[in-house]
């Protein structure tokens, strides 16, 4: 079976798939953008299409537009079965109109990643619109969270599939003693939308109230130079540690160490990092948001905080009552993650799924 995984070939959520793809399928990939250097192990150049542009988060990527004749092209050449574009209303949009328009080879099946269902879709009625046009022209679609599954079929999704873009190796269980109690670890993009500035505030008032608390704040964004100087401006400078994009390694190790995980999107579907943390037994601290709720329980396994600024008082005492079932709730998050966010295993049922659903129509 021919499939052709399409989207932003420098994204390591897309070589994670082109990873899994490549024992069970005949694998092809296209990307808007480059492609990472995982990539080379999975998808010999022969069969890649880079299309070299930079498309904005924001919208009106008419450059990218214009690739539409040459991936229409080379789609032809490909004759895939399927075609699997991830983030639906880029990429999905792009596969779309090749087939429709352009007469391009393959069925859809589209993966949602996030803010292409719960963002995107209300930002304008054309936006929505053509939401519900590739939605409509995928055979099935895959969700990474139930609440992100039932907005896709209000939207007029088919049938939809859902899994986490879980892990590839679950690491080992952690054993009592191995956590810093007092380290907490962020990883999510320096953004807006993830609001590292809360996550900035919200360990101010853990750090007044615990004089051995730090922080490490990982990745890289918009928001980097704001957040040292507001680290400088509350004398935080010896308690966080800015430690910008770090590798898979160097991560690993900070998932490991820290007994806290604070993500506090202002919207998001099932993240990667949160799965990470559970895995390696973190105590995740997280928005108050519905995929977030299908992970953590609060006050059983980790803490739901509002989106916006925490009452101070409330967090500090939900944190002690949490530490002290800390090596309980690193082991049940553990055990989670090996059950629910193995990606190996869901990659297997969507294939079945796609061979179950037969060749090109």
């Amino acid at each position: 079976m021919r499939l052709v995984l399409f989207g932003d070939g420098e994204s390591p959520h897309l070589v994670k798939w082109a990873r899994a793809l490549a024992p069970r399928v005949d694998l092809w990939v296209a990307s808007s953008r480059a492609f990472a250097p995982g990539f080379d192990d999975c998808a010999p150049v022969a069969r890649r299409l880079a299309l070299h542009t930079r498309p904005a988060f924001a919208g009106g990527n008419v450059a990218v537009l214009r690739t539409l004749p040459r991936l229409a092209r080379w789609l032809k050449q490909v004759q895939p079965d399927w075609i699997n574009p991830h983030y639906l209303t880029s990429h999905g949009s792009l596969a779309w109109l090749a087939t429709s328009t352009f007469g391009a080879p393959g069925r859809l099946v589209g993966s949602a990643w996030g803010s292409d269902i719960l963002q995107t879709p209300e930002r304008s009625r054309g936006a929505r619109a053509l939401t519900r046009r590739v939605l409509a022209a995928c055979e099935f679609t895959t969700s990474d969270s139930r609440h992100m599954a039932e907005r896709m079929k209000a939207l007029g999704a088919r049938e939809v599939m859902t899994f986490p873009f879980g892990l590839e190796v679950i690491p080992p269980q952690p054993q009592p003693g191995d956590k810093d109690p007092h380290l907490f670890f962020a990883n999510r993009a320096l953004e807006p939308i993830y609001a590292p500035m809360q996550v900035l505030a919200m360990f101010s008032t853990i750090a007044s109230a615990q004089p051995e608390a730090r922080l490490v704040l990982a990745n890289d964004g918009s928001l980097r130079d704001a957040l040292a100087a507001e680290v400088a401006r509350l004398g935080l400078a010896e308690r966080v540690q800015m430690v910008g994009r770090l590798d898979a390694q160097a991560q690993a190790r900070c998932y490991t160490q820290a007994q806290w995980f604070i993500s506090v999107p202002s919207s998001d579907s099932v993240s990667v990092s949160v799965l990470e943390a559970m895995a390696h037994g973190c105590v995740p601290i997280l928005s108050d948001l519905p995929a977030n709720r299908e992970l953590v329980r609060h006050g059983d396994n980790g803490l739901i905080v509002p989106v916006g600024p925490a009452d101070g008082q409330s967090l500090i005492a939900a944190l002690e009552a949490l530490r002290m079932q800390a090596d309980r709730i690193a082991a049940r998050n553990h055990a989670w993650a090996r059950e629910h966010a193995f990606f190996p295993d869901a990659i297997e049922r969507f294939v079945t799924r796609l061979h179950t659903l037969g060749g090109p129509r």
